[in-house]
């Protein structure tokens, strides 16, 4: 019988066995749920979008995931825990074209113990990896406390190159494939500042003659397919150091480099005006045309590329008023020539007096959905004695000379009036010129024209080019930001055209994006027209922005755009520039349009 106190030792045994009990049980379920939770950490390390990849202080490896291994092709006993990284290091330099000789590994452990070097301090730092296979690596190194470090990969290939793209098409005519007018003028303006002393160059300006009737007789296919042939010439015309641009429209020019004189200048124009005055077969058919080129060289006829653009400008002038199909170099003498353009510069404004400036509306549609969402205004004149001038010879002029300040102030008033009158759920977009931003208060003209109209803020967009955003920025996006506070919706137009930065995108938020013409005149060729609607259209979306193509004129470019994902659209498929008073019309038009393309029956 035990005493007081005293512990039975097979109640102790078996207090001891329940309590070990427990505590194996204990161990299985945390072993259990350690074992779940590395089950779960794998299915997560391998589904990430990223490679990792985590090394310890000895600069071992502690684990990785299978993108990891899949982007350096790493085979699976280097990638097993405690593989030294540089095993890996040696094995990637290998694949990527090193021949791991005494000299490699030693550049190898060099590059291992800067990078070591800078993680120990507490360093996060990223550097691209371009790989012999083509893909872009972008890898992050993010240090540990324990003096490892953890590496993360990301592919940004298709970025990249979409990056690289944008920036070239910044610099670049998507048509021709060879220098805007801005980067042209950049050019330009380095090759002046690299002349040697007594050094000269010159300046082409190239105008091609009869275009217009290319365009309106074979259509704008044929006048795209003319425009690239004329590029094609130039450049296989000229030496490997000569410079060829597209200032827009049809009109090129050639900085020839490093010339001995004027005679020099002289003989490439002949050349030129021979090779470009050479017949056209495009699309199958003729095309009857040819150049006339206006020359002007650094530093007799100017030092800055204003002046010298300026000069060769007045020379092209002089050609035409002859004739025509020749060249021609500058003389001091042509300044009087300009007086003609003063005479149209003179009737613009008596135009704008008697009320000889109209304005007719190109639909755009939604073809998605199946509406018209608004209409593009768009200035005409109606000259006394010239007939219709086209708009790219008295804009312009325009702007050159001020006027485009009252007549945009009359454009803003007379499209706000116009549009009031229409149905409500159709807007109304007005071109404001970079002029207008730089001398003049459009935010106010808007605001008056809305309050003289009672047109609802919303049913006006306001459109604008590029390089609007490069010409006295601040002053721009303030008025920009007055015009959003409005309540007024803001659009970029030309899209790609001219030399906007991305940044622009990200800093002022735009309601639209329209997509030049250029990028879908080729899409039933060219894939990568495709591509590029497709890449604009997506970046514009993913920014919160609505795509618009413009210059749809038939059935397989619409069922590209739309393809490509862009859905609304404008161009002649739809309808042609139309009075205020046939707006109905040309919206009832659209709409049978929308509906043969689609299919669908026309419900308006």
């Amino acid at each position: 019988m035990a005493r007081p106190n005293e512990t039975n030792p097979q109640d102790a045994n078996v207090a001891h066995d329940a309590g070990v009990a427990a505590d194996t049980l204990r161990l299985i379920e945390h072993t259990k749920k350690l074992s779940q939770l590395n089950s779960r950490f794998e299915v997560a390390l391998n589904n990430m979008a990223r490679g990792l990849s985590m090394f310890d202080a000895d600069r071992r490896l502690i684990v990785c995931n299978g993108l990891y291994r899949e982007i350096y092709d790493l085979p699976e006993e280097l990638t097993v825990p405690g593989t030294p990284f540089s095993k890996i290091v040696a094995y990637h330099s290998a694949k990527e074209g090193s021949a791991n000789s005494v000299d490699d590994l030693k550049r190898q452990q060099l590059w291992i113990e800067q990078h070591a070097t800078e993680l120990r301090h507490g360093k996060v730092f990223t550097h691209t990896q371009n790989l012999k296979n083509g893909r872009i690596i972008l890898v992050t190194n993010q240090p540990l406390e324990d003096g490892g470090w953890v590496d993360i990969q990301e592919d940004v290939t298709e970025k990249t190159l979409a990056q690289e793209r944008i920036a070239w098409l910044a610099r670049h005519c998507p048509l021709t494939e060879i220098a805007n007018r801005f980067h042209f003028r950049e050019m330009l303006d380095e090759e002046i500042q690299r002349l040697k002393p007594n050094g000269s160059l010159a300046v082409h300006l190239i105008d091609l003659d009869y275009f217009k009737q290319v365009n309106d007789t074979l259509g704008h296919a044929a006048g795209d397919a003319v425009l690239k042939a004329v590029a094609k010439r130039l450049r296989t015309t000229v030496r490997d150091n000569d410079l060829v641009g597209r200032l827009g429209g049809d009109e090129f020019a050639i900085i020839q480099t490093d010339i001995s004189g004027p005679e020099q200048a002289a003989s490439l124009a002949l050349r030129l005006v021979s090779v470009l005055n050479a017949p056209y077969r495009v699309l199958g058919a003729n095309a009857g045309l040819g150049a006339s080129i206006g020359v002007a060289i650094c530093p007799d006829h100017g030092a800055d590329p204003d002046t010298l653009l300026r000069r060769a400008d007045m020379a092209l002038y002089r050609v035409k008023t002859c004739g025509r199909g020749s060249s021609y170099i500058y003389h001091p003498e042509d300044e009087q020539l300009v007086n003609e353009r003063i005479e149209l510069q003179a009737d613009l404004a008596e135009a704008l007096k008697k009320q000889q400036l109209s304005l007719h509306y190109q639909p755009i549609v939604d073809v998605e959905a199946g509406t018209v969402t608004g209409c593009e205004a768009l200035m005409r004149w109606q000259h006394p004695k010239l007939g219709m001038v086209p708009p790219s010879t008295f804009i312009p002029i325009a702007e050159r000379s001020g006027l485009i300040l009252a007549m945009g102030e009359w454009a803003l008033h007379q499209a706000c009036r116009d549009a009031a009158g229409w149905a409500p759920s159709i807007r109304v977009a007005v071109n404001i010129s970079a002029v207008q931003f730089d001398h003049g208060d459009p935010a106010a003209v808007v605001e008056e024209a809305l309050a003289a109209s009672g047109l609802a803020a919303d049913r006006l967009e306001v459109e604008i080019t590029e390089s609007t955003l490069l010409r006295c920025e601040t002053k721009t996006l303030q008025n920009l930001e007055r015009l959003r506070a409005r309540g007024v919706r803001l659009v970029l137009d030309d899209f790609g055209t001219g030399f906007a930065s991305l940044s622009y995108l990200r800093n002022f938020s735009f309601d639209k994006i329209k997509i030049d013409r250029s990028f879908v005149a080729d899409m039933a060729e060219r894939r990568d027209c495709m591509a590029i609607v497709g890449a604009v259209t997506g970046l514009a979306k993913t920014l919160g922005i609505g795509p618009v193509a413009e210059g749809i004129e038939d059935i397989e470019q619409l069922t590209g755009v739309s393809i490509a994902g862009c859905r609304e659209m404008q161009g002649f498929y739809f309808s042609r520039p139309v009075p205020s008073a046939d707006v109905e019309d040309a919206v009832a038009q659209c709409l049978t349009r929308i509906s043969e393309a689609s299919g669908r029956p026309n419900a308006g």
